[in-house]
């Protein structure tokens, strides 16, 4: 029998799936890009050979060097690991953060993955990047110019960095993530009338007609949009009177009586 709480429960969702597909059409990789810029400035703040960021993935379980700066850190991006080798997994798996100054003399180090990336450092910090559903990536910086040891102060600070990076990937992940949380939102609300693979399947269906062909012409004014940009106040406004109009011709009109 047709749930009436449970339609109209769905429609609300599609139409916020919708709306997270638009923003992240129009932001484009959000995350990608934030983190970019905290890696950039934690290089730049350190003096260091190289910095990057690695975030937990899943399918297969993994620690992935998703983005990294200086003159040393381009090798890394790209690269894998598991979540519990070398010092990238250790500060994963146990949330602490750590500094060496003589990474060679650790047993935690892992010299045949740092010889993947193209540079071997002398000396790290890496700080855990701490989520509300718990650890979700690690900070890195190798090797300060000026100096061959991280300081205490250092690695507060690095600790700020990385709760700026944990900020940007959960809210990114949001967006990224907009079908696993229809899912789950669904089997809540339908918890007596759907099992979890009814949850997915009704959540497929609902979802897939949101990300369609570039040629869509929806999805070709959501593009023009996102080229806005860098219009002025006054340039935009007139844009979004013109949207308006063609708003209003497209609204039904009222029937008469």
């Amino acid at each position: 029998m047709p749930n009436p709480n449970l339609d109209a429960a769905l429609t609300a969702l599609i139409a916020g799936a919708r709306r997270i597909s638009v923003a992240r059409r129009i932001a484009g990789d959000v995350e990608e890009r934030l983190l970019q810029t905290i890696v950039d400035a934690t290089a730049r703040l350190f003096h260091a050979e190289a910095a990057s960021i690695a975030l937990h993935e899943r399918d297969p379980e993994r620690l992935e060097f998703r983005v990294a700066s200086g003159a040393r850190g381009a090798g890394a991006i790209g690269l894998t690991v598991k979540p519990s080798q070398g010092i990238a997994g250790y500060v994963f798996s146990t949330g602490q953060a750590l500094a060496l100054s003589d990474v060679a003399s650790d047993p935690r180090f892992d010299r045949e993955t740092a010889e993947r990336t193209g540079y071997v450092p002398r000396s790290i910090a890496a700080v855990p990047l701490l989520g509300e559903q718990g650890t979700v990536g690690v900070l890195q910086v190798l090797d300060k110019q000026d100096s061959s040891a991280f300081s205490l102060q250092d690695m507060e600070l690095l600790a700020v960095f990385a709760g700026q990076a944990a900020v940007a990937i959960e809210a990114a992940r949001v967006q990224r993530d907009s079908g696993r949380l229809l899912v789950d939102l669904l089997s809540r609300i339908g918890s007596e009338e759907l099992s979890e693979g009814a949850a997915e399947a009704l959540a497929s269906a609902a979802t897939s007609t949101l990300d369609v062909d570039d040629e869509n012409p929806f999805w070709q004014l959501v593009d023009r949009i996102s080229s806005l940009r860098s219009l002025s106040d006054r340039e935009v406004a007139m844009v979004s009177d013109i949207l308006e109009v063609v708003a209003a011709h497209a609204r039904p009109s009222p029937r008469r009586g």
